[in-house]
């Protein structure tokens, strides 16, 4: 499989980010509430995944 290839569109890493966000928010808002566990986990992985998505692959910016 050839990765130099695998590029984000700008829409789709709008979307990412949008859903990165709204997942850092709502792990802010259990933490604060010292809510269950398990929303710890969810939220904060779906929230680093966005980040390490968006920092490793590139936006392909030229269509």
């Amino acid at each position: 499989m050839d990765f130099s290839s695998l590029t984000l569109s700008p829409a789709l890493a709008t979307l990412i980010f949008c859903l990165t966000c709204l997942a850092g928010h709502r792990y802010r808002r259990v933490w604060k509430a010292e809510g269950p566990i398990y929303q710890y986990w969810v939220f904060g992985l779906l929230a680093a995944s966005g980040l390490l998505i968006l920092g490793f692959i590139p936006v392909d910016l030229h269509g």
